[in-house]
């Protein structure tokens, strides 16, 4: 457990001894909508959040250089039609078919407009540990709200210099 706490650190901090940077496979978030809009009326709004910030943490993380982003679209549709949050290691086993040493999964649960969290999870293919896991709640269901989020997640929590370090 300590090593992977100090790979985790090293990973974060961007000096881990790779190489080359260690192959991320990042998946589309998902949504779990249990507000009352949403179920008279589906989720068309968020669903096209859903891949803005999917894109946006994609996009930050190439920037980082601390990894390889590899291209989803081989398993993107057997992903799509998963619960990756729940589907048994599924998101494990795509992402080991993409060669991936590391993967992202996330979700966003929409309570309310004004009720939204979003979490992102990195997890060790190998191994199937969690990494981290970074959180946060946001008030309004609007684009801005959505990628200010992301943003915050990206800088104060998997980019962090300081997070994760025992």
């Amino acid at each position: 457990m300590r090593a992977l706490i100090c790979f985790a650190a090293l990973l974060l901090t961007g000096s881990a001894a790779f190489a080359d940077p260690p192959k991320l496979a990042v998946f589309d978030f998902e949504l779990i909508d249990t507000s009352l809009p949403g179920e008279f009326y589906g989720s068309k709004p968020e669903e096209a959040r859903l891949d803005l910030i999917s894109e946006q943490l994609r996009k930050a993380l190439v920037e980082s250089g601390r990894f390889q982003l590899l291209d989803i679209a081989p398993v993107r549709d057997a992903a799509r039609h998963a619960n990756l949050q729940a589907c048994g290691g599924c998101d494990l086993k795509l992402a080991g078919q993409l060669g991936a040493d590391l993967e992202i999964t996330g979700m966003v649960q929409k309570v309310s407009n004004l009720i939204i969290n979003l979490n992102i999870y990195l997890r060790d293919v190998k191994t199937g540990n969690m990494i981290t896991a970074a959180s946060a709640d946001m008030r309004g269901n609007t684009d801005e709200s959505w990628t200010r989020t992301m943003s915050y997640l990206i800088r104060n929590r998997l980019l962090a210099p300081n997070y994760g370090k025992p």
